[in-house]
């Protein structure tokens, strides 16, 4: 079975699509491992709940089985269409639960050789994390998409559905307000006066 693995690895995200659709269940399971990661840690960073953003991945994923075999190639990649519907699979859960409050997800524990520096960097993400739980929606998927996914601008316009101009202004308005609601922890922080 892991020959079947790495004879797909070299395959694009479609042409993997293609071959399950065809009826090669390897590439389905090649395609799983390489998608299901990105679209759990989207759904994670959105809804700060691991098990929810289990869902939202799968849930993901089961629609992408479900329109393979109608994929049109060149129309959209699939990674980009995976990613629009988990961000509006995760919307779709953010806006059921408004009210009930988004309170702390727990954190996971970080390997780091120190002590000192482990608990730096958990203060750091808390803060960006906080920070980014006060943003609106739109621009937090943006910023996130862009800065810690890596995503193009091209890419996030097509995920969410919008030009790459208003992406660029989400991402530089989420910049400026991240960088305000952070302004006064920079010492805190360990950040210091540089």
């Amino acid at each position: 079975m892991d020959m079947a693995l790495d004879a797909m690895n070299d395959r694009s995200d479609e042409a993997l699509l293609e071959l399950y659709a065809g009826g090669d269940p390897a590439a389905a399971r090649a395609l799983t491992l390489r998608l299901g990661p990105l679209a759990y840690r989207l759904a994670l960073r959105m809804l700060r709940d691991g098990a929810e953003a289990e869902d939202v991945a799968q849930e993901a994923l089961l629609r992408l089985w479900k329109i393979a075999p109608e994929w049109r190639a060149g129309e959209a990649k699939v990674s980009t269409w995976l990613y629009r519907v988990v961000s509006n699979l995760a919307t779709d859960r953010l806006r059921k639960r408004r009210g009930v409050g988004l309170d702390e997800a727990p954190e996971v524990a970080d390997d780091s050789p120190s002590v000192l520096e482990d608990m730096m960097q958990r203060d750091r993400m808390a803060a960006l994390e906080a920070a980014l739980a006060q943003l609106p929606e739109r621009q937090r998927l943006a910023v996130t998409l862009r800065h810690i996914d890596g995503l193009s601008n091209p890419e996030i316009a097509e995920a969410m559905e919008t030009g790459v101009e208003a992406v660029e202004s989400l991402t530089a308005r989420a910049k400026r307000a991240l960088a305000k609601l952070l302004s006064g922890q920079r010492e805190e922080l360990g950040f210091g006066d540089d």
